[in-house]
Formats: structure tokens, sequence, C-alpha cells
């Protein structure tokens, strides 16, 4: 009692139960204390020798104690070794007990914790007397078992203790020899744990070289073939592992490799050896194990086959290279030749065994170890999928979707190129089954019976095709992580890589988009089948994994061939009554995923944000499944102004979304009268309970707003303004913008929303249209080309609504480079084809408005005022080119001709852009407007000093190098001074700035023309043409000299300004110029020629008379007339025979010539002539006419035929040609340049 209390005192509550539990207390009191552990845990190994046996003691108990011993053991073992020590009788007395205890158990955790106690307290007490007492103990217990069935403890605590001690290896071979014989039964004996154990104690054996020499001979006659055959049928890992590493302790020996690589010798010897195949050879096992999916055994059996080979490669090698595998070679091989028989049974049992094979093979060990095995297992199946009997075909589908997984696919290199003509064969064969069925329609009354079995026929035909399929496919996916399967490594780098995963799964898409998909779709025509549907649309859902960089115009072609209408109908019509929950878990991802591919992605709108996308997302997931209503049930649902709970309003926000999908493709299964109802009272309903939708859900509402509005149906007020409200709370209106015409027009048409988003709504439809419409802007193409969709909804707002011109005049100068062409194209467009509307004083009177802010604001320099100014002045110019008659000037006109000179007078040279729409500008409304506005206009424009010492700079540009843009802008610049000039002499009007012009300069700039610049020399002839008839007295122009001056010959001073050798310069110059025959540069060179010969004429008509006789000209006149049929009927070579006649040139044209061009005229149809050519005509007759000489009666009655056969000029067949035009981007007057 003292030794218990002194044991129990001072100890709390807790920890004294503990230290009782581990004390006998019915015995205790008897024990020296000496037996009492003086450290915690307190444990007395008298007590521990009397509880452990005790049967009286529950197993708790006992294990608790050992538990604790284990403990002592670790932390104080140097005070437990002395505590068991001090009696060597205790201490054999307490192995006993515990290896009783150890035997007795069948608690493994127990039994594992006698296991370290007895190999401890061994370990640490290294007393012979007590280790040979454990083996005594061991041997005995298995020499008394009748069977094995209870020697896994034993067996585990040898094969540990050897382990622990490994000099025991010597001696339990040398004293315990029998011990082998019960070895051996353990071998035999049915249960892997049993035969591990065995396994573990015999490679502890073999690790000592004495031991491994005695043992030979039981290795060589019993242990050998047993132990291959145990490796190669081991099922388990633990026996996996204890078996290589006996191998691997065999290895070592040079007699046990040898022995193991005989095979002929392990044949012998299994014969007489129970439980043992002779025909397993180590090569073969090993290989086996190499092909397992377990890391640790490949790495087990690598070391294996590296150590045989250590000893004699070139003996031992040759046996691991050809071992091979039996087993699906022969079944492969098997299954070929009875394809080539006509035993149709037979075909279909080889591939209903095949079949089994491939589905019920382990996926770690692979079935196929080469790629010709693969090959050839491919190639048979394709061979059996193309059979013409339907049995065999059907077997060999069910085959081929076994063989399409992944562990069965050979890697690397994966063989796409047989997967691929396996599946085109299998869906061919579908196909072929399926037109077979449909042209086999009886005709007539056939029995209905025979009509519903042939479709279900049919049906499980297409189905089976499409469950092999879907194994195609999620073999893809599968792939997808293999990198190794991703290519062919083997491929040339040059070569066209066809053998590659990505092309694969293109494959796979295409199949599907032109074999699978309408084969189903005719399936369909006929009736439906839940689980067909589950695997198609399974199909089409791992598609958008297969391909993603597809999937959204797949999405987008699925959703344009009613895919949505149809996932709809199937979970209305299976999956309303809780029933085919797969079918509708499939329907809800397909169309998940579908959805948000197409709002990842829309056509011709920015895609939301990840945010945006997320919550959509979240919504689709939760609300999809719930929806499984027919169309009219989801609109009643949608139209609901109840309130609303959250899930119940994600369900109403996922059909709306799914409506709106469709319908942006194409897709209206739903009336669009209803639905318009529908999304109004939606919206109101949301309006009611104060709720603001996703933007995507707005963004949808709106659209079906809009396509679905009747044009006789319009919005109430009330519904416009809860939308005008909703409107209000969003950022930015492209985050709820559809391109689509119908949605400009919802909000165009409504004032309240126009006034408001007008201008954003134009910019974002301008900006998402393909187009900018340029070949719409071609005048010159034959035929007006037919307006686009768009365009036409555009006008035909634009007619009724007039004020949104000046949207668009703001979005000219505002917007984008790229979205101001569009814009200005369509309105030039809208211009040209609706020349009824009188809506330009409204776009002058609002451009005069920008053009005064831009000057106000950027007065210095408006040429970085907005790069869509010179896009404003071009529609300014066009407005002017479509007033087709003369117009008086009112005071918007005269205001704008204020501005646009105030902006040229600001601008220099290379400021071109700008320059040339105003010139323009400029130039038409000078000559298209009455004599009295001319007259203002001029003065007007001559009173801007910038704009006059603008056109100086230009006109000193002319000889400059430069490039086609700035020769335009010349071209302009010459016309404007000459239409300045004319109309100030006319007028005498004040000058307020004078232009500088060098004649000599001038006369070189025709001397030695630009290329391509005939438009050019045509202005600068108009020019001097006006100097000319002004005889250079003009207020305006004041011509300069270049440089130093010779002094003045007798008939320079007769000529002055000009000098004789300027007009030979001027006359040389018109004739080269002639000589290009360009039509209306040579009209520009005649009136130039017929100004020159009067300049001349009135200061010496002898000079004009030499001039106008130079043999030069008469070769020039009949190079023009060379030029082809009937070519003196052009007007400028009548203009030049007439200047000729005047002069009396008969050196140039005789009177016989003149003959010969009146019988001309007279056999010409000259109701066909233009008017421009008649005139011309008429002034050569009337000049032969006056000059009264004509001697030859027969040419004066010619001549008298053709003046009353001459129509007057009004009169002309052809239309008169238009008089403004723009040629090169430059603005032209026909008359201004000609006369």
């Amino acid at each position: 009692m003292a030794v218990r209390q002194a044991a129990t005192a001072g100890t709390p509550g807790p920890r004294r139960e503990e230290e009782a539990a581990l004390l006998f207390e019915r015995a205790h009191y008897r024990h020296d204390p000496r037996w009492l552990l003086p450290v915690t845990p307190r444990l007395c190994l008298a007590c521990a020798l009397e509880l452990l046996p005790d049967p009286g003691v529950s197993l708790v108990r006992k294990k608790h104690m050992l538990s604790c011993f284990q403990d002592a053991l670790v932390r104080h073992t140097s005070l437990v070794t002395q505590l068991v020590s001090q009696d060597q009788r205790v201490c054999i007395h307490f192995i006993s007990v515990l290896f009783g205890l150890l035997c007795s158990m069948e608690d493994g955790s127990v039994t594992n914790l006698c296991i370290e106690v007895l190999i401890q307290i061994t370990t640490h007490l290294k007393l012979e007397q007590t280790i040979h007492c454990l083996l005594d103990e061991c041997h005995k217990e298995l020499c008394n078992m009748p069977s094995m069935r209870g020697s896994l403890a034993t067996l585990t605590l040898l094969g540990k203790l050897v382990d622990a001690i490994p000099a025991l290896a010597d001696e339990l071979v040398m004293e315990h020899g029998n011990l082998m014989e019960h070895l051996l039964r353990g071998l035999v004996y049915p249960s892997e744990g049993i035969q591990a154990s065995v396994c573990y104690l015999y490679g502890k054996l073999y690790s000592s070289p004495v031991a491994a020499e005695m043992l030979s001979g039981h290795f060589r006659e019993k242990l050998f073939p047993l132990f291959l055959s145990i490796l190669d049928g081991a099922q388990t890992k633990e026996l996996q592992i204890n078996c290589l590493g006996l191998l691997r302790q065999l290895l070592k020996y040079d007699l046990f490799v040898s022995m193991i690589m005989n095979q002929d010798g392990m044949e012998e010897s299994a014969k007489n050896i129970e439980g043992s195949s002779g025909n397993t050879s180590l090569p073969l096992v090993l290989k086996k194990l190499l092909l397992s999916r377990d890391e640790t055994l490949q790495v087990a059996s690598a070391h294996c086959i590296t150590a045989v080979l250590v000893h004699s490669p070139a003996k031992h090698a040759p046996a691991f290279i050809h071992a091979d595998i039996p087993g699906i070679e022969a079944v492969v091989r098997s299954l070929q030749g009875s394809l080539k028989m006509n035993n149709i049974e037979l075909h279909k049992q080889g591939l209903l065994l095949f079949a089994e094979i491939l589905t019920r093979q382990p996926e770690e060990i692979k079935l196929f170890t080469s790629s010709a095995m693969c090959r050839d297992a491919g190639r048979a199946l394709q061979e059996a999928v193309s059979s013409p009997v339907l049995e065999v075909a059907a077997e060999a589908l069910k085959a081929t979707s076994a063989f399409l997984r992944k562990d069965h696919q050979s890697t690397p290199p994966v063989q796409y190129g047989e997967l691929r003509a396996l599946l085109e064969a299998m869906l061919n064969r579908c196909a072929e089954f399926s037109q077979t069925l449909l042209s086999r329609r009886p005709l007539g009354h056939a029995s209905s019976r025979d009509s519903e079995k042939a479709i279900l026929q049919r049906g499980k035909f297409l189905l089976s095709t499409l469950e092999g399929f879907r194994s195609a496919c999620r073999l893809a996916i599968e792939f997808q992580s293999e990198p190794s399967a991703q290519e062919n490594p083997f491929t040339a780098p040059s070569a066209k890589k066809e053998d590659t995963l990505e092309a694969f799964s293109e494959f796979l898409l295409s199949a599907c988009d032109s074999l699978c998909i309408p084969m189903v779709m005719r399936h369909l025509e006929q009736t439906t089948h839940p689980a067909l549907m589950e695997v198609f649309l399974s199909i089409l859902h791992n598609l958008f994994v297969i391909v993603p960089h597809m999937k959204e115009k797949f999405s987008k072609k699925l959703a344009s061939s009613s895919f949505i209408r149809l996932t709809l109908e199937l979970k209305a019509r299976f999956c309303s009554d809780l029933s085919h929950s797969a079918l509708n878990q499939v329907c809800s991802n397909f169309l998940y995923y579908m959805c948000l591919n197409l709002l990842s992605a829309p056509e011709k709108t920015g895609p939301p944000s990840k945010e945006e996308l997320s919550a959509v997302s979240e919504l689709l997931q939760h609300g999809l499944p719930q929806i499984s209503s027919r169309s009219p049930e989801s609109l009643a649902f949608l139209s609901d102004r109840q309130y609303m709970e959250g899930a119940a309003r994600q369900r109403q926000y996922c059909i709306l979304l799914l409506f709106y999908l469709a319908y942006i493709h194409e897709d209206r299964f739903v009336s669009e009268a209803e639905l318009f109802e529908a999304v109004q009272s939606f919206l109101l309903s949301l309006q009611d309970q104060g709720e603001r939708p996703p933007l995507v859900v707005f963004k949808a509402s709106i659209y079906l707003l809009a396509i679905c509005q009747d044009k006789d149906n319009t919005l109430r007020e009330t519904m416009v303004s809860a939308i005008r409200k909703f409107l209000e709370g969003i950022p930015d209106l492209q985050l709820v913008y559809t391109h689509h015409p119908l949605l400009l027009r919802f909000f165009l048409l409504y004032p309240e929303l126009m006034s408001r988003y007008g201008h954003h709504v134009l910019e974002l439809w301008f900006f998402w249209e393909d187009s900018s419409y340029e070949e719409l802007d071609d005048v010159t193409s034959a035929g007006q080309p037919a307006l686009p969709a768009s365009l036409v909804v555009l006008f035909q707002l634009l007619r009724s609504i007039p004020s949104i011109l000046l949207i668009l005049l703001d979005l000219i100068y505002s917007s984008p480079v790229d979205t101001a062409h569009k814009v200005l194209n369509s309105l030039r467009t809208f211009l040209r084809r609706n020349e009824d509307i009188q809506v330009g004083g409204l776009i002058r009177g609002h451009f005069l408005l920008i053009l005064q802010r831009l000057l106000v604001e950027h007065g210095a320099s408006p040429s970085g005022a907005s790069g869509n100014l010179p896009l404003l002045l071009s529609l300014l110019s066009l407005m002017q080119l479509r007033n087709v008659s003369e117009q008086e000037l009112d005071s918007v006109a005269m205001k704008l001709l204020h501005q646009v000179s105030k902006l040229c007078g600001k601008c220099s040279p290379t400021d071109v852009d700008i320059l040339q729409p105003s010139f323009n500008f400029l130039y038409w409304s000078l000559h298209q407007t009455t004599p009295s506005s001319q007259k203002r206009a001029a003065a007007v424009l001559l009173s801007s000093t910038g704009l006059m010492e603008l056109l100086e700079k230009m006109l000193a540009l002319t000889l400059a190098k430069a490039d086609s843009p700035r020769t335009a802008l010349l071209c302009s610049a010459w016309l404007l001074t000459a239409s300045f000039s004319a109309q100030q002499h006319k007028g005498s009007l004040q000058v307020h700035q004078t232009l500088s012009v060098e004649m000599d300069q001038v006369l070189k700039a025709l001397s030695f023309p630009k290329k391509k610049a005939a438009l050019l020399s045509a202005a600068i002839l108009c020019f001097l043409r006006t100097a000319l008839r002004q005889s250079f007295s003009s207020a305006l122009v004041a011509l300069v000299p270049s440089g130093a001056q010779p002094l003045p010959a007798t008939e320079d001073t007769v000529l002055a300004p000009l000098r004789m050798s300027q007009v030979r310069s001027l006359v040389i110059g018109l004739q080269n110029l002639l000589v290009q025959k360009d039509p209306l540069l040579s009209q520009a060179c005649v009136g130039c020629l017929e100004a020159l010969l009067d300049y001349l004429d009135a200061r010496s008509p002898d000079i004009a008379l030499h001039v106008a006789s130079q043999p030069w000209n008469r070769f020039l006149l009949f190079t023009l007339l060379d030029a082809g049929e009937n070519s003196f009927l052009r007007p400028e070579i009548l203009r030049l025979m007439t200047l000729f006649m005047r002069y009396r040139s008969s050196s140039v044209l005789s009177h016989e010539e003149v003959g010969d061009v009146l019988q001309g005229v007279a056999l010409a149809d000259l109701s066909t002539l233009s008017n421009t050519t008649l005139q011309a005509l008429h002034g050569f007759f009337q000049q032969l006419q006056s000059m009264g000489h004509l001697a030859d009666h027969s040419m004066a009655q010619t001549l008298q035929a053709s003046l009353e056969g001459l129509p007057p000029s009004t009169s002309s067949g052809q239309p008169p040609l238009q008089d403004m035009l723009c040629l090169g981007g430059v603005a032209v007057s026909l008359s201004h340049i000609r006369n």
C-alpha cells in the first residue's frame, strides 16, 4: 500500500487516473518498488507481467500499457533497459508474455505494438539468451501451426528481427534450417499478406552472403519457380514491393542471376513445385511492371533489370529485348483473321471478346505496348465497323468506344491519323445505314410496326456511333494535359504537321458539323430519344473544350441552327417532372457554355467585362437547370407583374437571355408581338420593385423591344420614361448596345431617347459598321449599287427626322477619323440619292456654327483643332455641288464664304487636307450662282488678305517638286486666281492685296509640265487666257520680271508687257500641250491661243498673222485630225480650224481641205453631237460664211445645206453635260476652262 500511495501521491486527478491504469491494483501492493519506473509514465514491470496475460483485463487497457511502455522505451531507453535487465529470468518471462500476447491477438494495432516492443527490448538488451529465447518461441509457434493462417504476426516479427539484427540471418539458417519449409508453406498459402511477410524475411536472409550460399540449393530446387509465379501474379503493392526487394538481393549474386535467367532450368524445376507456372520469365514479369502506372514499381523493376545486365550485358540483354507480353496481340491477329472469313457469328463473338478485354483492362496497365499493335487493333476495328452486316458493325461500334481510351493509345506518338480513319469509317457507316433506311421506306399503306422497328434500330445504331464519337472527344480532352501527346515528335520540321492533337481536334469539330449533327437532326424528325440526345449534347459540350479557339464560331453556328430552341424543347418535354435528371444536366451544361461563348464574343459590340461575365455565369449556372417550361409558359412567367423572389427573378433573367441570343441569331421561335409585351411587363416589374437588372439582361431587353416593335406600334410614354431611367443609371451606353438597324431606329424614334442618347447611339452605330461605304460614294460606277439594309433604315429616319443630319454633322467633326469617314460617305450617299430633300440650309447653318466655334477656340492654328475638319469641308463642298442651278447666295452662304476664306488665310500651303475642300467650296460658290451674287461673293473673298497671301504663296510653288496632293491644290489655286481676276476686272472691285506672278515662271511651267498634271496645265492656261483678255491690266494680278531683263527690242515695245521671246515660248508650249490630245487640256490650249492672237492682233496684226501662219501649225492640225474617224468634229479641233481660217492661214488649211471637212460634216449624224461640239461647229460655219470669198459653187451649196441641217444648240439629242465636276479632287467648271 505504501508503494502504491507513493506512486500516486501528489499527482493531479486526470494524471492520477491515467497512471492508475498502468498499475494492476489487485497485485501492485505486493510488488517490490525496484520494478517501478522512477519517471513518467510510472510503469511497474511486475504489474505488466500479471496484467498482460490476464484474460479478465480489457484489450484497450492492455493496448494502453503497451503503448506507454513503447513510449518509455523511446524516451527513457537506459532506465527501461535497467528495469528489465535486473533479473534475466524476469526478462525472459516478459518476452514470453509479449510473444504470447502477439500470437493470441487478432487486433492488428496490438500485434504491431507487441512486435515493436519486442524488437526494441531485444536490440537494446543485446542478450544472446534473450534472442535465442525469442527465436525458439517463433520456431516452435510455426512448427505447431496446422495451417499458416495465423502465422502473419510471427513471420512479420522474424523479418523485422533479422532486419534489426542482421547477424541473425546466418543463425536462423544454420540452427533453424527446417524453418525454410514453413516459409515455403507460407508462400503457397492464399494470402498475399502472409506471402509478403515471407518474401520480406527471405529478402533479409538472402542479404547475408553466408546465408545466401547455404540457401542456394533451397532456392534452386524449391523457392525459385514459386517466387517468380508469386511476383507475376501479385495484386497488392505490398507483395509486389517485397518480392522486388527479395529479387534485388538475389540479383547481387552471379549464381542466382544465372539460375533465374535460365528459362529451361526454371521450367524443369517448376514441374515438381505446387503453385508455380513454368511459363513465367523474369524479363516478361519486369516488363509488365514497367508498363504499370505506379512509379515506385517502375523504378524498382528498372533497378532489377539493371542489376541483371550488370553481370553480363551481352548474355542477358536479348532476353529483355525479345520478351513480349502475350495475349492482346494474339486476340488482334485472331480478330483480323476471323474478319476475312464469312462466318458472321465468328465476327460477332470475336468483337464481343475484344470489347470485353478493352473494357475490363485496368487503366494502370497498358494493353498495347507498341504503336504497331495499337495500329493493327484500330485497323481491325475500322474493317469491322465498315462491315455490311449490321450486327457485326454494331458490335464493332461498342468495341471502338472501349478502344478509344487514353490508356489504350500509344504515347508517344499518338496515331491520330489512324484514329481519324477509324472515326471516319464509323460515321460513314452510320450515315450509310441511315440513308439506306430512308430510301427503303415502304410505299403505300405499310405496316407502322415495321416502320417503328426500323426507326428504333436506326436510333440504337446512331446511339452507339455517338457513344464512340464521345469517347474520341474525351480522349482529345485527356490528351490536352499530356505534352507528349500534343504533337508527333518524329515528324520532320519541314513536313506538314497533320498528325497532331490540334489537327485531330479540328477534325472532330468538322466531323460533328458535317455528319453527326445532320444525322441526329434527321433522326429527330421521326422520334426523340432522351439517351441519344444526352450523348449528342455532351459531344457538343465537349467540342467547346476540344477546340477552344473555335468555340465562339461554333456556338454562333449552333445558335443560328435553332439549337437554343431544340434544347429548350427537350427540357420541356422530358425534364419537367424531375425525370431524366441526367438529360436536364447535360442540356443545362450545353446551354450554359453556348450562352457564355455567345456573350463573350458578341457580333459587332464590345464583350462584357470579366465582372459582368462572372455574374452572368453564376446566373446561368443556377437558373438554367430550373427552366423546363414550354415557350408560352415562359412568356407568361416573364410577363408576371407580381412580386418576384430572387430565384424566380434569376429564372426570368435566364429566359430573357435565351430569347435574346436566339433572336440575335435569327431563331425567332416565339411571337414577336407577345415577346414585345412580355419584355415591357418585365421591365415595369423591375421598376415597381426598385430593382436594376444586370447590364447584359437590360441589354437583351432593349434589343428585344427594338426587334419586336411593329412599325405601327410604339411604346407608351410610361415605358419610354422607364427605359430612360434605367439608361440614366448606366455609365456608358456601349455597355447595353447591340448593333442592329432596328435598335438605331428605336433610339432615334422617340424624342425623349434621341435628345439624350441620339449622338452616342449613332456614334456606336457607325463605329461597329463593317463597311466604310466607299463603293456607294463612287459616282463614276455604272448605275447605283443597292443600299445595304442598315443604310435603308438610316435613310428612312433621315427623311422623316431631318434633325438627325445635325447629329451626323457633329459626328463628322468630333468622332475618330474612321468613324467620321463612314458618316461622311453615308451622308454623301443620302444627299446624292435624295435630291428632292432640301436640307442644304439646315446643314450649312449648323456647319457655320461649328466653323465659328472652331475659329474662336483655335484661331491661331485651326489645322490642329480637329483631324475631321477636312471631312466637314468636303461635305460642305458637296452641298454646293448639289445645287445644279444658279441660285442667289443668302446671308448664311455669304457668312460661310467669309468664314472659309478666313480659315484658309490662317493655313499654310502644307495644310492640303483643309485647303483642298475649302478651295473647292469657294470655287463652286463663285461659279454656281447668279452674276450679282458672283460680284458680292468675289468682293467678300478679295477682302480676305490672308487668302490672297496664301494664293500668292501657292502660285509660287508651281515649279516646286511636289507630290500629287500638292498638284491638285495648285490646280485649285490657279483656277481661283483666274476667277478672282475676272470678277475683279468685270466689276471693278476693290483690291486689298495684289498677287505678284512671274511670267517667265508661268511659261516655264507650261513648257516643262509635270507628269500626269494635265489639269494643272489647263488651270494655268485658264489664268493666262484671263490675263491676255484683260491685256495684263488686272488690278489684282501684277506680272513681275524674273531677275535681270535684256534691253527690249522694237517688237517687244509693241507687245509690252510681253516680249516676243515669251510669245514664242508660249506658242511652242501650247503646241506641245495640244499634241497630248487631252480633251479638257486641248480646249484650254485653244482658248489661250485665241486670247493670245487677239492680244497680238490688237498690237501688231503682222505678228498675229505670222504666229497663225507658222508651218508647224499645219503639222499640229493634221496630227490632231489623225486621232481617229471624224476627229474633225471634236470641239477643240473645230475651234482651232476656225481660228486659222479667221487669220486666212491658207498655208495651214487650204480651201480643198476645208471642202473635205464640209463633206464630212454633211455625212455625219449631227444629232449625236454634244452642245459644245455644235457651238464650235456654228462658229466654224459662221467664220467661213463671213469670209465671202468661196469661189467653188458646190462648196457654197454644201455649206448652205450643212447650215440648214444643223439643229440649234439646245436641241441636241445628247443630254447636257454637267458643268460642275470634281476631277481628281479638284472643283472644276468646264465652261470656265473652255471659255
